[in-house]
């Protein structure tokens, strides 16, 4: 007979934010929900992100359509969740170095606009209005006031919890294969600690997604595309936005492996400055990149130049679940029943994961998806699908 240590009715594999928002909707569905993870909560990705919520950085189409259902998601949730998930919907700012940099500012935010999103022109002579320390000599920028921060590690944690007695957590718990029945239909996983039955798994396992999705029998191509955050000492409010510059919208859009950075700055709530950000694929070499820090710091100084004094305190590297055509796999899995994808949203996770989480609890429970998840079927990749 099985007992409730070893059944469920989901099982979600990651406990980032995206596995954790699925827990939390699932288990708000009424199912009974186990969240397996080799490390601890937030212990991949998401421990290692800046906790963004943006719109500001997508062009229209799918994923600024996941961006804007989860911007009004986490205004809800940070009613609902303590306020320990430092919740801040600062807005965004992004600038132009350049009259040529701020004419495609100009027709990206048209195209933004159209799509829902509110792009404010701010002219040279009114940045230092929003940011007062920002550099001199700018051509202008777009304020976003709709982009916001929470902290993602927190904000992962109290999404579990939040799910209460109907969400058990089991942590350094390593998925070792996926039990199937005879159609070849999910019964539950294999782990070293023994089975556990559920009729349905999520893939929320982040970069290591693709490696979910092979003990299943299928192709899912997330690659890990690494960056670096540098942490300044704690210091007054001395960055009242998100601000970067207009090149890290080309810098997301990419697809090189190659080394890539553009200077993001923003404040939080306990003091320090993050600064990011970079982008390479090197596999999940975690080796200290002087280079790319040396980069960061001259960036962020040019945009703020009062940091040039600042003490940069550590730094530290995360790797983003990267699929090729920068759009995540969320959903039920076709080529095995019971299975469902909730991974690859590279940089995104964070602002993504309350639409990803309802679509994922919306699919178990035979719901209405909030929006067409067509672009993000997991088997798109699949030439034989």
């Amino acid at each position: 007979m099985l007992t409730r240590d070893d059944s469920a009715d989901v099982i979600v594999v990651g406990a980032g934010v995206v596995g954790a928002a699925s827990a939390y909707y699932a288990a708000r569905s009424g199912l009974r929900v186990t969240v397996l993870d080799r490390g601890p909560v937030a212990g991949g990705t998401t421990g290692a992100g800046e906790g963004n919520l943006l719109v500001s950085d997508k062009e229209p189409g799918p994923e600024l359509e996941l961006a804007l259902l989860s911007t009004l998601m986490w205004r809800e949730l940070a009613e609902e969740l303590p306020p320990g998930i430092e919740y801040e919907p600062k807005g965004g700012l992004v600038v132009a170095s350049d009259a040529t940099r701020m004419a495609a500012l100009r027709d990206f935010a048209a195209g933004q606009e159209k799509a829902g999103i509110t792009a404010e022109e701010v002219p040279a002579d009114r940045l230092h209005d929003l940011e007062p320390h920002l550099a001199t000599g700018l051509a202008g920028g777009f304020h976003y006031p709709q982009d916001a921060q929470v902290m993602p590690a927190l904000a992962a944690a109290h999404l579990l919890r939040g799910g209460g007695d109907r969400v058990r957590l089991r942590l350094g718990t390593e998925v070792t294969g996926l039990l199937t029945g005879a159609s070849g239909e999910v019964r539950g996983v294999r782990t070293a600690t023994g089975p556990i039955h559920a009729p349905y798994v999520v893939n929320a396992a982040g970069t290591w997604g693709g490696e979910l999705a092979r003990l299943a029998g299928v192709d899912l191509p997330v690659l890990p595309r690494r960056g670096f955050v540098l942490v300044t000492e704690p210091l007054p409010r001395v960055v009242r936005h998100k601000v970067y510059a207009a090149d890290y919208v080309a810098d997301v859009a990419s697809g090189s492996a190659a080394l890539q950075t553009s200077a993001v700055v923003e404040g939080t709530p306990a003091g320090p400055v993050l600064i990011g950000a970079s982008r390479e694929r090197v596999g999940f070499d975690r080796t200290l990149s002087v280079e790319v820090l040396r980069r960061l710091a001259a960036q962020a100084t040019a945009l703020f130049p009062v940091l040039a004094t600042v003490r940069a305190i550590r730094t530290y590297p995360g790797f983003r679940p990267y699929l090729p055509d920068h759009l995540p796999a969320i959903g039920p899995d076709p080529r095995v029943p019971g299975l469902l994808h909730a991974c690859g949203h590279e940089g995104a996770g964070i602002g993504l994961a309350p639409a990803t989480g309802l679509i994922v609890a919306e699919s178990l429970v035979g719901g209405e998806v909030p929006l067409d998840i067509h672009p993000f079927r997991p088997e798109r990749f699949d030439s034989t699908a």
